[in-house]
């Protein structure tokens, strides 16, 4: 690979990367917005209402740190110091715990709110939105733990030369770990993904299989079944599957990805491409969430008319 060749693709990959944190930052402060203005006007808010705004937050915040650490991939060349390695990368990675975490007590939410009221689920259906917000704060503090090992490891290193440290960005690596922090470390992590994940094919497979009975009936009552245009009920079980499958893949890629680049380390590369692949579900959710929204036109056309009206 000559050297122009090399300077193209990596030219091709900051744009492609800087225009998916970019799309992905203004689709969560519509979404965010959107529920905001919601809430402020008046509207009776759904169950789900409280998760998804803050999951449009969490990836906000995460796209926006994620955005200042990929200047360092790609255009600054000051360095950092460690402080600055550090809080930013660990920050980061809080982020992308609260992300995935909200992301899966959504999907049980969903499927507490449709399930049965014979079912085992139904004495959760009067569970505050605020219960899972202890929830996940629990979660969260378990992932700061598991996670509190980068305060340590992550140091500043602008004229990296040792082939044992692992590239984080053109100022930050990783100091390499004895073998039993690092098994310790990948294990818990290992298990919360596993989980978490595990918890979202369940919820997302018990939706989907009360959905279909629902159609099932609705057919046989109501003789819909010739009906060109699809049910509310075909239509909420497509965007429910398209949404955490989609979830379910860019987590086993995340996971692929981590796992081989054991044997990359200081492939900077590989690494961009990894996180191009980690944030494409951060910033395609919310365009799905707010193509699920009836009452977004009504909502901008009263904002409209009050901004008018001022």
């Amino acid at each position: 690979m000559t050297e122009n060749h090399k300077l193209h693709t990596y030219s091709h990959l900051r744009n492609t990367f800087f225009s998916e944190i970019g799309i992905g930052i203004s689709a969560n402060s519509i979404l965010l917005l959107f529920h905001i203005l919601k809430f402020t006007s008046g509207h009776r808010p759904k169950p789900t209402d409280l998760p998804i705004g803050l999951l449009a937050l969490i990836h906000l915040m995460m796209l926006l740190v994620m955005a200042f650490i990929a200047k360092d991939f790609f255009i600054s060349r000051s360095g950092w110091d460690d402080i600055t390695c550090k809080f930013l990368v660990y920050l980061y990675r809080i982020f992308r715990g609260l992300a995935l975490c909200t992301t899966s007590l959504l999907s049980v939410l969903q499927a507490i709110i449709l399930s049965p009221r014979n079912s085992c689920l139904a004495k959760f259906k009067h569970i505050s939105p605020y219960h899972m917000l202890c929830a996940l704060l629990s979660l969260s503090i378990f992932y700061m733990f598991i996670s509190s090992h980068l305060l340590v490891s992550i140091i500043a290193t602008p004229n990296l030369t040792l082939n044992n440290f692992m590239y984080v960005t053109q100022s930050c690596s990783i100091l390499p770990m004895s073998y039993l922090m690092q098994s310790t470390f990948s294990t818990l992590l290992a298990l919360r993904e596993t989980f978490l994940i595990s918890l979202t094919v369940l919820s997302t497979c018990y939706m989907m299989t009360l959905l279909c009975r629902h159609k099932k009936k609705s057919q046989h009552l109501h003789s819909t079944s010739l009906s060109p245009k699809a049910s509310p009920e075909e239509r909420a079980t497509q965007t429910i599957l398209m949404l955490m499958s989609f979830f379910v893949l860019m987590s086993i890629l995340d996971s692929i990805f981590s796992c081989s680049r054991m044997m990359f380390l200081n492939d900077p590369t590989s690494y961009n491409i990894h996180f191009f692949v980690v944030h494409i579900y951060a910033t395609i959710s919310p365009f799905v969430f707010l193509s699920t929204e009836k009452h977004i036109g009504n909502l901008l056309r009263s904002m409209c008319e009050r901004v008018i009206n001022v």
